[in-house]
């Protein structure tokens, strides 16, 4: 019982899941009309920014068949998108802001959807984390393989896999050991996803890169030793 309504709680309902199932496809689907792919280039693209994260989350849960097939609505809501991406996408590329701000959004909804389904699974906490941010990025990842370019998500630049793995943690915490609502914490966790997004973009954030530390320290010690006869000359000269 105790499952059940907790299955019942966190539940995202269906027009909120179809709408990030939306904008994931749009976004897939806009980039294969600038790459002037056909329809089944548009179509593919769109299922993988639409679907793609659902499907490697189900995977990795064993959540078999996937619910992206089980589900009537999802394949036809990404056909009706990819179609529309289609035959509107010199019109659609004009709304960049807000396709950005609405992708944002979408990340933040399959960062939550991801972990919590992750957490009715009794998952540990880091599996909890990594579920919610592949289920996030998932879509992307496989977009640039179709794509045959290094993903994305890999390379320095605005927050996207960054936001989702913070927005896994803070939900990881905020409804386990924390014990919050898990409907509150939701909202949260997008809005906190959402934000660094969308934000990154705007101030021109990026995602940090590896850095050498002892390297680092290393070079810098060596400055301070070749300052310090400097100094000691000039002491002597005075």
């Amino acid at each position: 019982m105790e499952i059940l309504a907790a299955a019942e709680a966190l539940r995202v309902p269906a027009p909120v899941d179809l709408a990030a199932i939306v904008i994931g496809a749009l976004t897939g689907g806009l980039l294969a009309a600038r790459e002037g792919f056909a329809v089944s280039g548009v179509l593919l693209l769109a299922f993988s920014g639409g679907l793609g994260g659902g499907l490697v989350r189900d995977v990795l849960l064993g959540d078999l068949p996937p619910v992206a097939l089980t589900n009537p609505a999802y394949l036809t809501t990404v056909a009706i998108t990819a179609a529309v991406t289609f035959y509107f996408s010199g019109w659609l590329s004009r709304l960049t802001g807000l396709l950005v701000v609405l992708d944002a959004v979408t990340l933040g909804f399959f960062t939550v959807i991801g972990a919590q389904k992750a957490q009715l699974a009794a998952l540990p906490s880091a599996s909890v984390v990594f579920v919610g941010t592949v289920t996030a990025v998932g879509g992307a990842v496989i977009r640039d393989v179709l794509l045959a370019q290094r993903a994305d998500i890999v390379q320095p630049g605005p927050y996207n896999a960054v936001a989702a793995l913070l927005g896994a943690i803070a939900l990881t915490v905020l409804a386990g050991p924390v014990g919050l609502d898990p409907i509150p914490v939701a909202a949260l966790v997008i809005v906190l996803v959402a934000a660094l997004r969308v934000l990154s973009v705007w101030r021109g954030w990026e995602a940090p890169v590896a850095v050498d530390l002892p390297g680092r320290a290393r070079r810098r010690l060596l400055r301070v030793r070749a300052g310090r006869p400097t100094r000691w000359r000039r002491r002597d000269r005075t």
